[in-house]
């Protein structure tokens, strides 16, 4: 019997609430300085309570962008920025179900060292094969496209991975089930494996929405148009090296405006992120 003590939960509260307000501090100063002008936030005089800036310093930034580095509005960067990550969250996804899905279901030669090849391409980072990828892109004219943007990075051995582990809990009696209705793999695949698989891909949804979200160096190398550069990009050409110069309150706006969709995305789908995660480790 486990004893309700009506003070015993008091402590691991307050040192949760603690922890959050240390966390959330930053965030809160980082909205606070996106209210107020230049002028206070370079003398250091912004306080701990927002400014009288707010509705001007987001419309210039959502609608007009900077004076200096990107002229490009964040609302566009945001555009960008949400469309590779939708694309390659996706994109994984579907690649890494059909791989996982043939691995496990299907007896083929080789199999399983087809498996380990998608495996070892986790020591392989982009920043590793990122001149031949370049290249590639390159030759086939894909620069300052969606294209370019997302098609190298839609593989995924580690959804892959996860997704094979996950199958190999599925029952074997449901792929005779099926066997006996007369289903073709697509159609089990479709009817039983999918359905059965929706916490996991939520899950892998979340991870690698967040992954195409903080892009910045492959970004960085196939983007030569402000039009098509992310909001990770576009905040760090806003900072530059003399204060003076800087806008930041536009600087802490946009960064505001960065965590938006990510926290969202989370928030949205937490529960089924934190069960998707337990189901595959079982």
């Amino acid at each position: 019997m486990v004893e309700n003590r009506r003070f015993g939960n008091l402590l691991p509260h307050a040192i949760l609430i603690l922890g959050v307000l240390i966390l959330a501090f930053p965030v809160w100063l980082a909205f606070v300085a996106s209210t107020h002008d230049a002028t206070t936030i370079i003398n250091g005089q912004i306080g701990v309570l927002p400014g009288p800036d707010l509705i001007k310093n987001y419309t210039q930034t959502l609608f007009h962008g900077t004076q200096g580095a990107t002229r490009e509005p964040v609302l566009t960067m945001l555009t960008t920025s949400l469309v590779m990550a939708v694309a390659i969250a996706v994109g994984k996804i579907v690649i890494s179900l059909i791989s996982a899905f043939a691995v496990v279901y299907f007896r083929f030669r080789f199999r399983m060292f087809a498996f380990w090849l998608i495996f070892i391409t986790l020591m392989l980072p982009v920043e590793v094969r990122i001149y031949p990828t370049y290249k590639i892109v390159s030759d086939l004219h894909l620069l300052d496209t969606y294209a370019g943007l997302t098609l190298p990075l839609i593989a995924s051995a580690t959804a892959t991975l996860l997704f094979r582990q996950f199958f190999m809990t599925i029952p074997d009696e449901l792929l005779e089930a099926s066997k006996i209705d007369g289903a073709g793999p697509l159609k089990f695949f479709k009817d039983t494996v999918l359905p059965l698989s929706v916490t996991s891909i939520a899950a892998m949804f979340v991870i690698q929405f967040i992954y195409g979200w903080n892009q910045y160096l492959w970004p960085l190398l196939i983007t030569t148009q402000d039009s098509m550069q992310t909001i990770v990009i576009g905040i760090r050409k806003m900072i530059t090296t003399q204060d003076a110069l800087t806008e930041w309150q536009i600087a802490m706006a946009t960064a505001i405006l960065a965590m938006l969709p990510p926290v969202v995305v989370v928030v949205v789908m937490q529960k089924l992120f934190v069960k998707g995660l337990v189901e595959t480790e079982k």
